[in-house]
């Protein structure tokens, strides 16, 4: 892919990341597809409706009323995504400023990622074709030293559901 301003999405599929077996029969094992990543909780889908109405309330030509204020793709997703991984890491690197950002916001973990795009109407990303096809970008085969969180955990490759033991 040589644009990443025009990187293929690949949606998220499971809902589940913490369950110790994977069921695939159970639906409730799959996202709600009817709803984008940023709308899977009631609790997103009223936070945006309420975002909306206040904004169509404002009467204002130059604020229209929108329910995300992000896109579920960008180059720096993308980057944050492929981080363990050259030409990401350097491309990582120079768009925070010749070092790494701080390792509690660098992606680490699977169930972790899930949360932030269910719980946080701000962070709407979807996946990329990697996690279908390229599974050694979730692992650190370049030792690169991206720091230590404030949990005290060196970031190494990407924490893994507990239903991937045997990965």
């Amino acid at each position: 892919f040589n644009d990443l301003a025009q990187y293929p999405v690949f949606p998220w599929v499971l809902r589940d990341y913490s369950s110790p077996k994977l069921d695939l029969k159970d639906p409730k094992t799959f996202r709600e597809f009817q709803w984008p990543i940023g709308a899977q909780l009631s609790t997103q889908r009223k936070q945006l409706a309420d975002k909306y109405n206040s904004f169509a309330g404002l009467l204002d030509d130059e604020i229209l009323p929108y329910h995300f204020g992000s896109h579920y793709s960008t180059s720096a997703m993308v980057i944050w995504y492929l981080i363990r991984m050259e030409p990401f890491t350097s491309y990582h690197v120079w768009l925070q400023d010749g070092k790494f950002d701080f390792p509690d916001r660098l992606f680490n973990s699977l169930e972790a990622t899930w949360k932030g795009c269910t719980t946080n109407f701000q962070d709407v990303k979807e996946l990329i074709p990697e996690f279908f096809a390229i599974p050694e970008f979730l692992e650190n085969v370049n030792g690169i030293d991206m720091g230590t969180r404030q949990d005290g955990q060196r970031l190494k490759g990407v924490v893994l559901p507990i239903w991937c033991k045997d990965a």
